[in-house]
């Protein structure tokens, strides 16, 4: 647990707890043992409210896929926009104070912990048990409802949309940082449950204290549920609109958790559960008679349904169909088949080119991206783990430690051009006439035709170590100066010089040097570059850690991407993106199963944004932008790796198209029935209205 959690944590429950004299009915006592006793009293009560906290962080982590996964297409932030405008932003530029964002950041945790969590246990431990059914169930419902909006209506934090405007809570400390991107996609603004939470608890106190025993707290919550509202537009956290839809969300659960408490807690009082329990277990014959009369009376309800069991029924298929179609958007990826055991990955739009393991050698594995089911047979030499190759457009060239073949896919049995080499440790396809073969640490340059050609190198008494290029211009990293860039044309000899800059503040340093880890950033090197048009990403290796750093070649300027803290690898830029992996801990070695894997990451360009495209338990690297697809090889739990391929355009699976064809017949019938069912039902009333009133 990070320490600034646990600090606000135990700042809430302290709060809770001293405010208990405070708040509490006139007649009632504060004692030792009442802490205890509400435990047993109310624990179903509590476990709902728990349930609901646990449950946050699955459905965030499906909320970030999803939001990667459709590519942006569910991002709702510039209707939002449009509507608003910079309204938030003066609210923040208006009343900004370094003391004021102090103040609200931890307001903003601290006092959401003591009015949503600890409001539940003021009603248990004081046995108010009418109130504790309905702001328990309420809750529950605030959550509920807001799932469909934060999975399919994707609205950013404001201080990641507005021109001008901060992040101020997100951004207030590294470890405060940190812990907010772990645990919020920043993707979920409508319906704010800052609001929609409080909102909804001081709903039921004016709706269901009739006699007033909970007067104080009310007016607690009530100022609660107005500084509130100006601390999230201060902090760029949400809109307006995010503050009409918390309150909308709260009513609607006050009025469905009033409905169903009376038969939720018929059936799981605390009071009665236990005998219910005790019943099955001793005396299962009447119990399953229980049951099984139950289920006839629901039979029997539903096989003469009025509208208020077709509106069941819709709600169980929209549900139903959302599932489905929220589990084939998350899982958009798929192996390319006839790979067994991939070291490597070349690609090219509309072509993929894996390096299998076959043992005492390898095979190049050529899938046409359309059909990753069928493989194309290409001449090739022998091969292993550790032979390089390159692909451009529909050019494959590939290398042993002796032999060099380039081939057209177009006709791959033929080899256009063959050369010796000795033990390359790179080969790289520079232009659409030229390719470059990196060997004894010079870089030679060849046309297709198999002509020894002039292009940038090392210096004399020096070496090139790492080798990239984009579009006819060179990158390369010398060994003389492991932290520096030269950039070359393919067709001229010299290069210039850009320096990187892996720093960051002193604070996110120390965060390193206090975890045992030494940050060297005078022996900074760079272990990996991709480059695209003005674009430069460059992963540096500090000793502490490898820091992912986007260059611009134009201006110079260097920006971290990811956090600077935890290691990053594989960088891949193209198509105005840049994709990553990275580990989400410091020491991935000694964290959780959710945090020692890494994960794959997507940064836009144009946004500046980064959002996940992998959550999950099991181990990706190594990802590929292409213009139409995604590519990153995995590890899934049996120690298979797998090439992953995943389009940018989301496309549903059969099965699911089929499931929501099928979906939406079934809802506009069930919606048709529903209607006609009102209406008969609404002049049976009537007719009975008149008939009593006659």
């Amino acid at each position: 647990m990070d320490g600034v959690y646990l600090t606000w944590l135990i700042s809430a429950l302290t709060i809770g707890v001293l405010l208990m004299p405070l708040v509490k009915p006139p007649w009632a006592k504060v004692t030792v043992h009442g802490f205890i006793d509400f435990l047993r009293r109310y624990w179903l009560h509590l476990a709902i409210v728990l349930l609901i906290y646990n449950a946050k962080d699955f459905l965030d982590e499906i909320d970030r896929i999803l939001m990667a996964n459709t590519d942006g297409m569910l991002n709702m932030t510039p209707w939002i926009y449009a509507i608003e405008g910079d309204m938030a932003l003066w609210v923040q530029d208006t009343f900004y104070s370094d003391w004021m964002t102090a103040l609200m950041t931890h307001f903003y945790v601290v006092g959401f912990m003591v009015i949503c969590y600890v409001s539940i246990f003021y009603f248990a431990y004081f046995d108010d048990r009418y109130m504790a059914d309905r702001i328990s169930l309420t809750i529950f419902w605030v959550y509920v409802l807001a799932i469909p909006f934060y999975l399919f209506f994707n609205v950013h934090v404001t201080g990641n949309f507005i021109p001008g405007m901060e992040t101020l809570a997100y951004d207030h400390t590294p470890e405060i940082n940190d812990w907010f991107h772990r645990i919020d996609p920043l993707t979920n603004g409508m319906p704010s449950l800052h609001i929609g939470f409080p909102f909804a608890v001081w709903l039921c106190l004016l709706r269901f204290d009739t006699d007033g025993r909970w007067k104080i707290y009310r007016r607690i919550v009530f100022l609660y549920v107005l500084l509130t509202a100006f601390c999230i537009l201060y902090l760029g956290i949400h809109w307006f609109m995010d503050i009409i839809g918390g309150m909308v969300v709260a009513a609607i659960a006050v009025s469905i958790a009033n409905k169903m408490s009376g038969p939720m807690w018929k059936i799981f009082d605390e009071r009665t559960i236990n005998a219910r329990l005790a019943t099955l277990l001793t005396n299962p014959q009447r119990a399953f008679s229980v049951i099984k009369s139950s289920t006839k009376k629901l039979f029997l309800r539903y096989s003469k349904p009025t509208s208020k069991e077709t509106g069941a029924l819709l709600t169980i298929v929209m549900i139903i169909v959302a599932g489905v179609i929220t589990w084939d958007l998350t899982h958009q990826s798929i192996p390319a088949g006839g790979v067994d055991a991939p070291v490597g990955v070349a690609a090219a739009d509309g072509w993929l080119v894996t390096l299998d393991d076959r043992g005492d050698d390898a095979l190049l594995v050529v899938h046409d991206l359309s059909d990753l089911n069928s493989e194309i047979a290409v001449v090739q030499p022998i091969m292993d783990s550790n032979s390089t190759y390159d692909i451009h457009e529909n050019i494959l060239l590939m290398a042993n430690q002796t032999h060099l073949f380039l081939v057209e896919l177009s006709n791959p049995d033929k080899i256009i051009t063959s050369l010796e080499v000795q033990s390359p440790t790179k080969v790289d396809i520079v232009s659409n006439e030229k390719f470059a073969v990196l060997q004894n640490g010079q870089v030679t340059y060849w046309s297709f035709s198999g002509d020894e050609v002039q292009g940038p190198t090392a210096p004399t008494n020096d070496s090139v170590i790492l080798f990239e290029s984009d579009g006819g211009r060179i990158a390369m990293v010398f060994a003389s100066d492991k932290d520096t860039i030269h950039l070359g044309i393919a067709d001229g000899q010299g290069t210039i010089s850009l320096d990187i800059n892996s720093s960051v503040g002193l604070d996110e340093d120390q965060i390193l040097i206090d975890a045992g880890y030494n940050v060297d950033l005078e022996n900074a090197t760079i272990t990996d570059v991709s480059f695209s048009e003005d674009k430069l990403a460059a992963t540096i290796d500090i000793n502490a850690t490898s820091r992912l750093v986007l260059l611009d070649t134009t201006t110079g300027e260097s920006q971290i991407i990811s956090d600077p803290k935890y290691a990053a690898f594989d960088p891949h830029l193209d198509h105005g993106v840049l994709m990553f992996s990275a580990y989400q801990n410091i020491d991935p070695s000694n964290a959780s199963l959710k945090y020692s894997d890494r994960e794959i990451y997507i940064h836009d360009i144009s946004s500046n944004l980064t959002k996940p495209l992998t959550a999950d338990e099991i181990d990706q690297w190594a990802p590929m932008v292409l213009e139409d697809h995604y590519l990153y090889q995995q590890m899934d739990e049996d120690g298979e790796i797998s090439v992953e391929v995943q389009e940018k355009e989301p496309k549903l699976q059969p099965y699911a198209s089929n499931v929501l064809k099928f979906g939406v017949v079934l809802v506009i019938t069930l919606v048709f029935i529903n209607i006609m069912q009102r209406q008969r039902e609404a002049r049976i009333v009537s007719h009975h209205d008149s008939e009593h009133a006659s």
